[in-house]
């Protein structure tokens, strides 16, 4: 199978032997690439309908299929990547994510959403989590972004102090909003510091709002100036144009999907030299048609030319799936053993932005737990 002009291995060698969910579940990690708004279950979604009187689109039994809905596009899946049929999966996708987060309109209901997220986090093994929010998709907090971020911090909050997944948030600009709306949100969030949001990011469907970069690069060197993490997603639905911007325009420490640089061996060497991590979500991938297939993904291939490549669910919930499924999902696929799922725990915590006690201390449990799976 021939895929950017590179033959890939549809499958993995025979004689692999299968990493299961338990021995995943219990190696210490964390997931860089997640977005809340995509972690709503179906008992979430129905509650939340239920208590605002909003009709639900479809059957409940349906309610995830979004090729039922009617402004998602469904994908036609093509043998290249990044098509355009791709990135109209990826938009309608986006749209239903949309209607997701409309359901919540109160602090308690934000912080019950948040507090689920940490405890199904915690479930897969998940011991931190960078989660993404982009207030663009939650519509009834329009004007009051901040106490939805507060909102989210106290069920986060509650959800530490009862054990579960510590968790940050990078807040998320929308590729479609101005210079000017960026560089207010940053210079709001520089003042008022809300608690837990650590890092600025920025997302939506990079073929239908083209190159964002120069846009953003004053609210992004604002950023950094105040001391937030800066993390991008790039190189998704369209090219490697849009990571080499992330990179260079953007200040950006991690890349989020970033699967597109395959097809530009400079800036392969780029990733590599500078150590930016990539944060990759094969399952996203493949379910809105970026690739046809787990076999064509170029996980495998950017692993073995030295990017430091995260493994992640991007919207779990919709997706079916959970980190620990998509970890064995991925060892199974692309050949890996334990010990190369032990690196992507470790890579995971080295991506992350925990701070830098949690990351000594999750590093020296990963070892321990390590040597006892061996």
């Amino acid at each position: 199978m021939s895929v950017f002009g590179k033959v890939v291995m549809p499958h993995p060698p025979a004689t692999t032997v299968r990493v299961d969910e338990q021995q995943i579940r219990a190696l210490p990690k964390a997931e860089v690439h997640v977005h809340l708004e995509g972690t709503f279950s179906l008992i979430d979604l129905l509650t939340l309908a239920r208590e605002n009187g909003v009709p639900l689109p479809g059957p409940a039994a349906t309610i995830f299929d979004i090729s039922t809905h009617a402004d998602y596009v469904a994908p036609e899946v093509t043998s290249g990547g990044g098509s355009g049929a791709g990135a109209a999966g990826l938009t309608g996708f986006l749209r239903f994510l949309d209607w997701q987060c409309g359901l919540v309109r109160t602090a308690e209901q934000a912080a019950r959403v948040a507090y689920a997220f940490a405890a199904r986090q915690t479930a897969a093994g998940v011991r931190y989590s960078d989660v993404i929010v982009n207030p663009t998709h939650w519509n009834a907090w329009r004007g009051r972004e901040f106490a939805l971020l507060d909102a989210l911090a106290g069920g986060l909050d509650d959800a530490e102090q009862d054990g579960l997944c510590r968790v940050n948030i990078a807040y998320s600009l929308l590729r479609s909003q101005s210079a000017v709306d960026a560089e207010t949100i940053v210079a709001e969030l520089a003042r008022a510091r809300p608690r837990r949001v650590v890092a600025l990011s920025v997302d939506g469907d990079e073929k239908v709002a083209g190159r964002t970069g120069e846009k953003f690069r004053d609210a992004f060197a604002g950023a950094a100036r105040a001391g937030f993490h800066r993390t991008v997603h790039a190189g998704e639905s369209s090219g490697p144009d849009g990571v080499w911007d992330a990179i260079d325009l953007l200040q950006a420490e991690r890349i989020d999907h970033g699967v597109r640089a395959v097809e530009d061996e400079a800036l392969i060497a780029r990733l590599v030299d500078e150590r930016i991590s990539l944060g990759v979500c094969p399952r996203s991938n493949v379910t809105l048609g970026i690739y046809p297939d787990w076999g064509a993904h170029p996980l495998r291939r950017l692993v073995d030319a030295g990017v430091l490549v995260t493994v992640n669910t991007d919207d779990p919930a919709p997706m079916g799936t959970t980190l620990d499924v998509d970890w064995a999902v991925t060892a199974e696929r692309f050949g890996f053993d334990l010990s190369d799922m032990i690196g992507f725990a470790q890579r995971s915590i080295d991506a992350s932005f925990a701070d830098d006690d949690l990351k000594r201390d999750l590093s020296a449990e990963l070892l321990t737990v390590s040597a006892s799976l061996r």
